[in-house]
């Protein structure tokens, strides 16, 4: 699925910079190279950020 239709940014590219790292969506896009344009993407970049996030939290606690 599309999220940022100005750079052309994949749901699966904001996962992978979330799981690399990128606690927000500027810096997400930046490790991807790009920028924000008209900002419309990024409520729905920070869900997927923060979904990434808590997911990666959950098998952390699991594995302590």
């Amino acid at each position: 699925m599309i999220v940022c239709i100005c750079n052309r940014i994949t749901e699966g590219e904001v996962r992978k910079a979330a799981r690399a790292g990128c606690p927000t969506p500027e810096q997400a896009y930046a490790c991807l190279g790009c920028e924000v344009q008209c900002g419309c993407c990024l409520d729905f970049a920070r869900e997927i950020i923060e979904d990434e996030r808590a997911d990666l939290l959950a098998v952390d606690s699991q594995a302590a």
